[in-house]
């Protein structure tokens, strides 16, 4: 048995023996347009993981991770998705927050920072999105202020997954007034503890609220806590989001595999795959799923693969209202009660428009990876 394997055995083995008693009613909880779902539980249970060595499994040893190989990551993604454990509450931290103070944080930074996000002690949020500088991250207008020895930061950010359930965030702001564009942004690291940081739930779609906008009056935050240089802050966001589109991606990848299992399954039970159209979509959604998964393996530019999933799950939330019928357009129970099928249509909208919209990622492929002369910008 090689390697792989027996890593993949071992943390199959744990989520069989751990993923019961009071955690087995966690299965399938939260997710997507569903990270209220017992909260308090799946904190508990990510605790317990970490208890048991099984957070940050691709983090470097000497900082509390496994030092698991990139195939060994995999087999932990996808055998997590496989077992149906619930969604994480501690992802920006470990898969974002993580790798940039690895790769990028001074000493110090690792040694106070990585200790609580391992022991998922404490949870981030991701401060990147404004309003008018969403998918054109290089727009950003929260500005920062060096005043003896702190950073003082005032601006709006928006879109801000869990904020209202976190303590930190990283924040990207301007420091250098007189900047434009890419130059003279900084990633500071912020506590929303203290005063000048509002927190206000955004009610989406689904009804539930998982976005959030925060507000910066004067919020502060130590000098020490900029990763990078003052300035460098476009860099270490581009090597975030490089992380973002990681190998967890393909846990993300088994369940819609889940996903479209079981809108085939109720296509056989009502009767919908005897429409000719219905069982030719379902094909083409299985044989776009086979290609989105062979890509993430060989390594597809992060953009074109974004651009791709984004797309293949807003199709498959529309096939599965076809699938449903009319009553699909009506609310499971009142007053805004969901089914799992209508949520997945609603959330699903969005995919085409967090982590960079659809239009960004096309031009970024035209531009950087194909070389095509550049959209004219006024």
């Amino acid at each position: 048995m090689s390697s792989v394997e027996e890593f993949r055995a071992e943390i199959r083995g744990w989520l069989k023996t751990h993923l019961s008693g009071s955690f087995a009613a966690l299965k399938g909880r939260g997710g997507p347009g569903r990270e209220h779902e017992a909260f308090a539980e799946r904190l508990a249970w990510e605790r317990h993981m970490a208890a048991h060595g099984w957070t940050c499994v691709g983090w470097p040893e000497e900082y509390g991770g496994r030092g698991a190989t990139i195939e060994e990551q995999i087999a932990f993604h996808e055998e997590y998705a496989l077992a149906d454990a619930p969604a994480r509450v501690n992802h920006i931290g470990e898969q974002l927050l993580g790798p940039t103070l690895i790769d990028h944080g001074t000493e110090e930074q690792k040694a106070r920072f990585l200790p609580p996000v391992r022991a998922v002690e404490e949870l981030w949020c991701q401060g990147y999105s404004e309003p008018g500088a969403g998918s054109d991250l290089a727009a950003v207008r929260t500005r920062a202020v060096r005043e003896d020895d702190a950073w003082v930061v005032t601006g709006q950010k928006i879109w801000t997954s869990l904020a209202h359930e976190a303590q930190w965030c990283f924040v990207l702001a301007r420091t250098d007034p007189g900047s434009r564009r890419h130059a003279g942004l900084s990633c500071l690291l912020v506590p929303l503890d203290r005063p000048g940081v509002e927190i206000r739930p955004i009610v989406q779609l689904t009804g539930t609220s998982e976005f959030n906008e925060v507000f910066f009056d004067g919020a502060r935050t130590d000098a020490a806590n900029v990763v990078g240089a003052p300035g460098d802050g476009w860099r270490i966001a581009m090597a975030t989001l490089g992380y973002e589109r990681g190998v967890s991606t393909l846990g993300q990848q088994v369940g819609f595999r889940r996903e479209l299992d079981a809108l085939v399954a109720l296509a056989r039970r009502n009767g919908a795959a005897a429409d000719p159209d219905i069982r030719d979509r379902l094909t083409r959604a299985w044989a776009g799923l086979e290609a989105l998964r062979a890509g993430a393996l060989r390594g597809t530019d992060p953009s074109a693969a974004k651009l791709y999933w984004s797309h293949w799950h807003r199709d498959l939330g529309e096939l599965a209202l076809e699938v449903c019928g009319p009553a699909a357009t009506l609310a499971a129970a009142a007053p805004y009660e969901l089914d799992d099928w209508q949520r997945l249509f609603l959330f699903s909208r969005a995919d085409t428009v967090y982590a960079g919209s659809s239009e960004i990622q096309r031009n970024i492929i035209a531009e950087r990876v194909l070389g095509l002369p550049k959209e004219p910008r006024p």
